[in-house]
C-alpha cells in the first residue's frame, strides 16, 4: 500500500524497506538538512523533497522517520529546546547564573543558524497549532527550570529576592531573546569584549539589592 506525502501534492510513496544504518544519527542528519534549507531559503522552502536533496537521500527515506512536514518541523522544534535544557542542565547543579548567561550568549553567537531557524518556528507557529504547542509545552519548561536556577542563587543570597524569581526569568529570557534576534543583523557588535560587558550587565541586574 502507497502512503501519501506530507509535504504536499498528494502524491503516493512507496512504502520501503528499513533504511540502513543508526535511526537517531540519521534523524538527526535529517533535521541538520532541514535547519540549513530553513536558514538558507526561508521556512516555506522546507519541503520533503528538499530536505531529501540537501540530505542526499530520497524523499522515502525522509519519511520514513517524518511521516510529514508537520512532524519533521515539530521534530526540529523539540531539537532546538533540547539544546536549551543541555544549556540549563549544564549548569543547574551549580546554580551558576553567570555561566548560564555565558552559555546563552555563546550558544546564540557560536551558531550563526540557530536563531534564524529559531524565530522562523516561532513566527509560523502562530498558524500551525501542533509547532504551537511544541513550543509552549518546552518554553514553559525551560522557564520553570531558569526560575528554579534564579530561586537557588536567591536562597543563596547570590540573586536578588525583592522580585520573584518566576518574574525574574521572564525579564532575562526576554533580554537573551532580544539579543539572539538582534544577532544575525548585527554580529559585529556581539564582539567578546562586548559579551563580557552583557554579562556583567546581567549580574548586575539582578545582584542582590543591599
Amino acid at each position: 500500500m502507497a502512503r501519501t506525502r506530507g509535504d504536499g501534492g498528494g502524491e503516493p510513496v512507496a512504502q520501503r524497506g528499513r533504511p540502513a544504518g543508526d535511526r537517531a544519527a540519521r534523524r538527526a542528519e535529517l533535521l541538520a538538512a532541514a535547519t540549513a534549507v530553513i536558514a538558507q531559503e526561508g521556512y516555506a522552502s522546507a519541503s520533503l523533497r528538499k530536505v531529501a536533496q540537501r540530505a542526499g537521500c530520497t524523499t522515502g527515506t525522509v519519511t520514513y522517520y517524518f511521516a510529514n512536514r508537520e512532524e519533521l518541523v515539530t521534530a526540529l522544534a523539540e531539537s532546538r529546546f533540547d539544546s536549551y535544557d543541555e544549556m540549563l542542565e549544564s549548569v543547574r547543579a551549580r546554580g551558576d547564573v553567570k555561566a548560564l548567561f555565558e552559555r546563552w550568549l555563546s550558544h546564540t553567537t557560536g551558531d550563526p543558524e540557530f536563531w534564524p531557524v529559531m524565530s522562523q518556528l516561532l513566527s509560523h507557529a502562530r498558524y500551525e497549532p501542533a509547532l504551537a504547542a511544541v513550543i509552549e509545552q518546552r518554553y514553559a519548561r525551560y522557564r520553570e527550570v531558569h526560575a528554579k536556577i534564579l530561586a537557588d542563587g536567591q536562597a543563596r543570597g547570590a540573586v536578588r529576592d525583592d522580585i520573584p524569581a518566576d518574574l525574574l526569568a521572564d525579564q532575562l529570557a526576554a533580554m537573551g531573546d532580544g539579543w539572539m534576534m538582534m544577532f544575525p543583523f548585527e554580529s559585529e557588535r556581539f564582539t567578546p569584549t562586548r559579551v563580557r560587558a552583557l554579562v556583567d550587565a546581567v549580574l548586575t541586574l539582578i545582584a542582590p539589592v543591599r
